[in-house]
């Protein structure tokens, strides 16, 4: 295919506007990315008025994640056969509508349906919305135009956690979900207006070889599906004491395994694995599910930290987040103009090492530290995000053809949600055998015999008699206090421990950044070999 050819097809439809479609469907994913946290806050709200536990509330998360991974597999051929304008608003149609049924759903089985179709529609969209950017943008401006997407993908779950506890304590929880419906239909009606289908998608029906791979769809989905249930709900179930988690492991081992052999022999397969064995793609996957690690791990456990050890509000905690966002919003511009001038692997290296130093600050928490110095920390972090996320996406499509572009599309968001589900899992891990490990070795050194102990009893035994109580209840109340500061501190202690974990994740995308190839910056860039 003659370059000139190949410039056509990479090129934006004339009558499209690049920046309006950059914010229409940057608008539409920041939407559906925002429900992957909004409602975690909202889960004790949702067992509440569902009349049941917390534990079996949380399978809206789990089958929310579940289904969104299921759907990034097939989303590339649905684009292709459906035409990607239609299919997009198709997904954000299920999803608007989806969401109005979540928040009137009368019990939590019909909650459930209803985020599994929720998940279902915004799964498909991001990987879209991605390609129609990668599409309708030349190569010199694409690290703009992802600039603007990545404001919708590493800040909406920043966002989530803050907007969905004060809807919930202030109006409802049913408002987490009823909140997409006017936004929803906002989106719809101007991805109508202004995206056009290009020609060569447009004819994607047409294609003889244009067939879908259903056992490669079932091997893909399978092996997501089950890797997200295994890594959802193993720590609350126990792991591999429970059949359950024992069962979904190997159901998701034995997708695996036949997934690899059958998509590497197929013609046209679901997910065409041959991608990610290249340096440069394959370096850009890893990278991006280190990212997604980074992405969620940080923003759900820096204000479960400020909550249960420093007695922050869920208001406050969200406020924490608060600064970094807008951070990261400012930042996604910045580099998105050094992405066109700056080769992506030097920008991810120092976006790694940032978030690295700011991982790195934080295994030293406790307890006399201030709101600012958390704010200062999730910072920095919003600095070095970008860094990364806007590289990352121009690298992944440098030597990509125009037909592959939605492949690479879904294969990278399945990288970030999968890296998200991973680094939370593994965080969630650490903190609690790190925290049982530091207690009983702290519980060791806490013996009534010992004169440190009988000096701190005898003082804080003091105190609350100071405060009125009777000197046997004040007596009562101090060994409280003292069971509970040697809780504190163990917590104290996995947080660093897991903050430990965090640095290292960050680092390792150091080594994988240097192994990209240099990319032509400020033209055309190569679209295949």
């Amino acid at each position: 295919m003659s370059a000139a050819a190949i410039d056509a097809r990479s090129a934006p439809a004339p009558s499209a506007t690049p920046w309006l479609i950059a914010i229409v469907v940057g608008l539409a994913s920041f939407m559906e990315v925002l429900d992957t946290t909004i409602a975690n806050v909202a889960l004790p709200y949702i067992a509440g008025g569902m009349g049941v536990s917390e534990d079996e509330a949380s399978w809206v998360v789990t089958t929310y994640l579940v289904s969104n991974a299921i759907i990034l597999t097939a989303s590339s051929f649905l684009a292709r056969m459906l035409g990607r304008k239609t299919f997009f608003l198709i997904c954000l149609g299920i999803f608007t509508v989806s969401s109005i049924l979540c928040g009137f759903a009368p019990s939590l089985n019909a909650l459930l349906l209803f985020r599994i179709l929720q998940g279902l529609g915004g799964g498909g969209m991001v990987p879209v919305a991605q390609s129609i950017l990668a599409d309708a943008f030349p190569p010199a401006k694409r690290g703009q135009a992802f600039a603007v997407f990545g404001v919708a993908v590493v800040v909406a779950p920043v966002v989530g956690p803050t907007l969905g506890g004060w809807l919930s304590d202030n109006l409802s929880w049913h408002w987490c979900f009823l909140i997409n419906a006017p936004v929803g239909a906002f989106a719809i009606a101007l991805i109508a207006a202004v995206l056009h289908e290009p020609a060569e998608q447009a004819k994607g029906a047409e294609q003889p070889d244009n067939r879908f791979d259903f056992i490669g769809f079932a091997l893909v989905a399978t092996f997501l599906g089950a890797l997200e249930v295994v890594l959802d709900r193993g720590l609350e179930d126990d792991w591999f004491a429970s059949s359950f988690i024992v069962t979904s492991a190997v159901i998701c081992a034995t997708a695996f395994v036949l997934m690899i052999p059958w998509e590497m022999t197929r013609r046209n397969p679901m997910i065409d694995l041959r991608m990610v064995a290249t340096r440069q793609f394959g370096a850009c996957f890893l990278v991006m599910l280190a990212t997604g690690a980074i992405l969620l791990a940080t923003t759900q456990f820096l204000p479960q930290l400020v909550q249960q050890d420093f007695g922050y509000t869920a208001t406050w905690a969200g406020l924490v987040l608060s600064p970094g966002g807008v951070v990261t919003m400012l930042m996604m511009f910045v580099v998105g103009r050094l992405a066109a001038k700056v080769q992506p692997k030097y920008l991810i290296v120092v976006g790694a090492v940032i978030i690295a130093i700011s991982m790195y600050g934080m295994t030293n928490v406790y307890g006399d530290l201030g709101f600012w110095f958390m704010a200062r920390t999730r910072m920095l972090i919003g600095v070095g995000l970008p860094l990364i996320f806007v590289p990352i996406m121009t690298a992944s499509y440098d030597g990509i053809p125009p037909d592959k572009t939605d492949q690479a599309s879904a294969l990278i968001n399945a990288a970030r949600n999968t890296g998200g589900s991973i680094g939370v899992s593994i965080v969630s891990n650490v903190l609690a055998h790190r925290a049982q490990f530091h207690q009983s070795r702290l519980v060791e050194q806490v013996t009534p015999s010992s004169p440190q102990y009988q000096d701190t009893l005898h003082q804080v035994t003091n105190f609350f008699v100071a405060q009125g109580s009777s000197l046997a209840h004040a007596h009562d109340q101090a060994i409280q206090w003292i069971g509970q500061q040697v809780q504190t501190q163990a917590s104290f202690l996995s947080y660093m421990d897991a903050f430990w974990v965090l640095m290292l994740i960050s680092l390792s995308a150091v080594p994988l950044a240097l192994t990209l190839r240099k990319i032509k910056l400020g033209g055309a860039a190569p679209v295949g070999h």
